[in-house]
């Protein structure tokens, strides 16, 4: 395997924190994902909260489908692909009742959950004081920047 470089705009479109992609960018090159990935999950760990809201604000609702022809966007359509029509409502009214309590869209790594899932979660997490729950939102966070770096291609 080979270096790794992902440039900016790449890193962007797996974390839209502007802070995180410019400090990844700015330790290549890496010798392969897992220490692309060690760099990316540091830099995910510093961040100031403000920085995940930045992110934050790239993710659609759970249940509503991202628009748009971007990398991240198309993502986000394939990561959601198991919400089905029945449960956008209550997705959209818990959606709402989370907004209101937390001042954020309710992030969760949607890859290979349905809908069932990802509403029973959405009401666990409903229940969390706020520090947790930014713990929990940090957790969700990387998982799905993993799961987009993987996507990346290699490139030396």
């Amino acid at each position: 395997m080979g270096n790794v470089t992902p440039d900016e705009s790449e890193l962007l479109s797996c974390c839209a924190s502007r802070r995180w992609a410019a400090a990844v960018a700015a330790g290549r090159p890496y010798g392969g994902f897992e220490e692309l990935w060690a760099a990316a999950k540091a830099e995910l760990d510093a961040l100031e909260w403000a920085d995940v809201e930045e992110a934050l604000a790239a993710h659609p609702r759970i249940g509503e489908r991202a628009r748009g022809a971007s990398r991240e966007a198309a993502w986000s359509r394939s990561e959601q692909s198991g919400v089905d029509g029945a449960a956008k409502a209550a997705l959209a009214e818990g959606n709402r009742r989370y907004e209101e309590r937390f001042g954020h869209v309710f992030l969760i790594c949607a890859t290979g959950l349905d809908a069932a899932e990802m509403l029973a979660a959405l009401e666990r997490r409903l229940g969390n004081a706020p520090e947790v729950e930014r713990a929990i939102v940090r957790e969700e966070l990387g998982k799905i920047v993993r799961l987009r770096l993987a996507r990346l291609p290699e490139r030396g």
